[in-house]
C-alpha cells in the first residue's frame, strides 16, 4: 500500500485577485516566487509555439 504521508504537502492555488491583507510576509514571499515560476513556465510554453508556428510558416510559405 502506498503511505500518503509520505508525499510533500500541495501547494495552496494561488487565486488572482484575491485577498492578500492577511498573509504573512513571508506568505507574499512564497506566492509571488510560485507566480514568477508560473510566469517562467507560460513564457517557455509560448517559446515552444512559437517557434513551432515560425517552422511551420516557413514550411508552408510561398515565398
Amino acid at each position: 500500500m502506498f503511505d500518503d504521508d509520505a508525499r510533500p504537502p500541495a501547494a495552496a492555488p494561488v487565486e488572482i485577485g484575491a485577498d492578500l491583507s492577511s498573509l504573512s510576509i513571508e506568505e507574499l514571499k512564497d506566492r509571488v516566487e510560485l507566480l514568477r515560476a508560473e510566469i517562467g513556465r507560460i513564457e517557455a510554453e509560448l517559446a515552444a509555439k512559437d517557434s513551432s508556428r515560425n517552422a511551420a510558416e516557413s514550411l508552408f510559405s510561398w515565398r
